[in-house]
């Protein structure tokens, strides 16, 4: 995975106002991939996108976010610390990763269209820093970002409603870059799994008064199952179609994907859709067969040390990466949505998983069975005769090479919702 992302809203008051009118002078749309791409289907499809940065009003701030870089993967040759194999083999795998905040931070604004036919459009602004702030990592994720999801836009005739609509975008004279995305929703799988985390924390607190009887709370974790099955299908679909594509996400997240709606018993209303395509890759094998630099130097680097070395290769670990990536979402959603607060978070549940038991999903649950705390998970896992662990371990499986496509992981038994 290329990177994480970790989200600390911030509200502010609603002023509505034209970007023409705000501080920094606006200048017209001039993305850097504009001048660099060649004309295709993608070219065809910038003339839908708005430009002008007049058509645009913004609103209020309402949150901010950073990315986790994974900067090296040391070996245990390159670690003074560390005096033989078998000491190796007792620290965990995420222990040699340089793992850091970058230097992007991410503003995100409400907004809405303006003028012309989408007039009225509500709209969410994702806006990358200046490269006298962000540096040129940020211009090269704000024009990778907005590069990707014009291809995408443009490779049918109908777009496909799991993955984030942008609108269009604009630069100011300061060079930040100010993409506009319709807003679809402002939670995410993150949010979702940390109020419902909270609820249940809530509602097993000693002393309160339990406002639902056995029933009720039986009915209230099928809600909760229908939902996350409701919105891993649609990370699945979101995926399939970037992959048939030619395209990775590589940060893929709970971070990364838009929910239209938080509340369990609205899952047959659920659109998940997948946002934050600024680390995405073109596995075109015309792509892959030029030289490997930039955002996506730290994947190929990681699929030379797996053995991936020709364009066949690489673009086969490319999506077993994102088929990685997804995997570690599913435990995520598995888990934390069942647990009360504070019991298990990503960064724990990757390093028991990963660390711990070395990707061995059955040592897993034998692990989690011990632990009251961890049931429900344990339970939604079983459905099926353990069908949902059956699909964590060939998604997580060590060998990219028998990692499933994200077409065969919707056709799961446990994703089909028919085990529900």
């Amino acid at each position: 995975m290329s990177a994480g992302c970790i989200t600390t809203c911030r509200l502010s008051s609603y002023y509505p106002y034209s970007v023409a009118d705000s501080p920094a002078a606006i200048r017209s749309f001039n993305l850097k991939f504009q001048h660099n791409e060649k004309n295709g289907t993608h070219g065809r499809y910038r003339a839908s996108l708005i430009m002008n940065p007049e058509s645009f009003e913004v609103g209020r701030l309402i949150g901010s976010y950073g990315f986790m870089n994974v900067t090296s993967y040391s070996d245990f040759q390159s670690r003074p610390d560390i005096d033989s194999p078998s000491q190796l083999e007792d620290v965990g795998g995420l222990k040699f990763q340089d793992v850091r905040e970058g230097n992007v931070q991410i503003r995100l604004y409400e907004g809405r269209v303006a003028q012309g036919p989408r007039r009225g459009t509500p709209i969410i602004f994702k806006v990358y820093p200046g490269k006298q702030i962000g540096g040129l990592e940020a211009d090269m994720m704000a024009s990778n970002e907005l590069k990707s999801h014009a291809f995408l836009q443009s490779c049918s005739q109908s777009i496909c409603q799991n993955i984030l609509i942008l609108l269009g975008g604009f630069e100011t004279k300061t060079g930040e870059q100010w993409l506009a995305f319709r807003n679809d929703g402002k939670y995410s799988a993150a949010d979702y799994a940390k109020v419902s985390s909270e609820k249940l924390s809530r509602n097993r607190a000693p002393g309160e008064q339990r406002f639902w009887n056995p029933f009720e709370e039986e009915t209230d974790i099928k809600r909760k199952r229908s939902f996350i099955i409701k919105l891993l299908q649609g990370v699945l679909s979101g995926l399939a179609y970037m992959h048939d594509n030619e395209r990775l996400h590589q940060s893929l997240g709970p971070s990364s994907v838009v929910l239209n709606t938080m509340v369990d018993k609205d899952a047959a209303y659920l659109v998940p859709r997948l946002r934050d395509l600024a680390f995405s890759v073109d596995i075109r094998f015309s792509s892959l067969e030029e030289n490997s630099y930039g955002l996506s130097e730290g994947l190929w680097r990681r699929a030379r040390s797996s053995g991936a070395f020709n364009p066949m290769e690489k673009r086969a670990f490319g999506i077993a990466d994102d088929i990685y990536g997804a995997g570690l979402l599913f435990a995520y959603l598995a888990f934390i949505p069942f647990c009360e607060a504070g019991i298990v978070d990503s960064l724990s549940l990757q390093r028991l998983i990963e660390s711990t038991f070395k990707l061995d999903l059955t040592a897993t649950r034998e692990y989690c069975l011990a632990d009251d705390r961890f049931s429900e998970a344990v339970k939604f896992l079983d459905l099926g005769d353990g069908a949902g662990w059956e699909l964590l371990q060939v998604m997580l499986n060590p060998d990219f090479r028998n990692r499933p496509i994200a077409e065969a992981v919707l056709n799961h038994r446990f994703l089909t919702g028919a085990l529900l």
